[in-house]
């Protein structure tokens, strides 16, 4: 903790494990994914205590940075503390609950590791798609090795969002498909926000008078007293969203996954020759569109 406040890193002290990684969470979802906090625990119970912080953090694509305790490496000192370990698999302990709630997980066995470990950690919590809860699971004993590290490693590092520009030629397609859609709508999930793409969402929505709604993630991509926002679609939406999506022929959505909560379990969009044209991190579906976020050119191109 000392090395921490002199590298400028600020230790807070929670009450609960769980909470702290809720809390963590929170943090960077109102710092739009650009910063968070690494959340560290005991071995055992206290690890255990995280990992649902860590579900809600993986499913709602917000990054967190777990260093859990873990049983000795060398199995001398068995049991320790709080620690719970298998019965029969001496190699599994509690922090191997974590694995299918991150989306990056790596147990140190020998401090050299790291090398390799916190690269590839950091390049999960920066990526806009990948991102979630990661978890680096330290054994009790390893936290103690000396190592020789280069100098290097300690460097400072500048992680870049991507944002990767789509290609003149899907630009072109998706325009033509709104160019012949008669009642068009827009899904703005929390990618939009993520990717700072409100100014561009608003710009777009005036110049072509197309309706905005909105999922649980993107509330506020868009004010709630603009006259293109129709509110929240979905399950839990209004009225006025979803009596939209029942009549729309095209449905351009917007940096969201479209979870359940939003198509309703994919009975809100009721009109049969209804197209999905979905802008995540990774694509556009259901044709192989891949924006981050709305290109310039697109309105020159709407207007013609």
């Amino acid at each position: 903790m000392e090395f921490a406040e002199k590298e400028g890193l600020k230790f807070y002290r929670p009450q609960h494990e769980q909470g702290m990684v809720h809390i963590s969470a929170a943090f960077a979802k109102h710092r739009n994914r650009l910063s968070t906090f690494a959340c560290t625990t005991s071995i055992g119970p206290g690890a255990l205590n995280m990992i649902t912080g860590a579900g809600v953090a993986t499913v709602n694509r917000l990054p967190v940075l777990l260093l859990p305790s873990d049983y000795f490496a060398n199995r001398v000192p068995d049991p320790v503390l709080q620690q719970i370990e298998h019965p029969n698999e001496r190699d599994v302990s509690a922090s191997d609950a974590f694995r299918p709630v991150s989306r990056f997980f790596d147990r140190i066995s020998r401090p050299e590791q790291l090398l390799a470990s916190l690269p590839e950690a950091f390049r999960v919590l920066t990526d806009p798609a990948e991102t979630g809860a990661v978890t680096v699971s330290l054994p009790e004993d390893v936290q103690a090795e000396a190592f020789d590290w280069p100098t290097e490693f300690f460097g400072k590092r500048v992680w870049r969002i991507r944002r990767p520009l789509p290609e003149p030629e899907l630009i072109r397609e998706i325009v033509t498909r709104l160019q012949q859609a008669e009642r068009p709508m827009i899904i703005a999930g929390g990618g939009t926000i993520y990717g700072e793409a409100w100014t561009e969402l608003q710009a777009f929505a005036e110049a072509f008078g197309l309706p905005v709604t909105e999922t649980q993630a993107g509330k506020g991509a868009l004010s709630w007293n603009h006259p293109w926002n129709a509110g929240p679609v979905g399950s839990n939406g209004a009225t006025s969203a979803n009596e939209l999506a029942k009549e729309a022929d095209l449905i351009l959505a917007l940096g969201t996954r479209l979870t359940d909560f939003t198509t309703a379990s994919r009975s809100q969009f009721q009109t049969q020759r209804c197209v999905l044209l979905r802008s995540t991190w990774r694509r556009w579906t259901p044709t192989s569109f891949r924006p981050c976020r709305w290109s310039p050119m697109s309105n020159g191109l709407c207007r013609r």
